[in-house]
């Protein structure tokens, strides 16, 4: 969770705090039916916060799954680079020896 969501997540839990005190302070209903609404509120908040909770965990998931299939793409990439940048390097070794072999062949006549 990032900083921001945090500060966010925490003011809005202070906020609640605060609103519900305020609202015991002068409730002009019994303390059952007060009672009543605050649990009804904190289901509310809670319930948001799990919504939230839960489209944070799927957009995360979602770009973990994006990210690892890029990075899967990205080794096949660079293995399969390296395997004619191979070739290549073994091709220009087998030429420079032939014709090594060559020069050598001249000289032992």
């Amino acid at each position: 969770m990032s900083n921001t969501t945090g500060n966010t997540l925490f003011a809005i839990l202070t906020g609640v705090a605060i609103g519900a005190g305020i609202g015991i302070l002068y409730a002009p209903d019994k303390g059952s039916k007060t009672r009543g609404k605050l649990k009804d509120g904190f289901d509310g908040v809670k319930n948001d916060l799990q919504n939230k909770l839960d489209s944070v965990s799927l957009q995360l998931s979602d770009q973990l799954t994006t990210a690892k299939f890029d990075l899967e793409e990205t080794y096949e990439d660079l293995v399969s680079n390296m395997s004619h940048k191979t070739e290549e390097v073994i091709s220009f070794l087998e030429e420079k020896l032939a014709d090594l072999k060559r020069q050598n062949a001249k000289l032992q006549k």
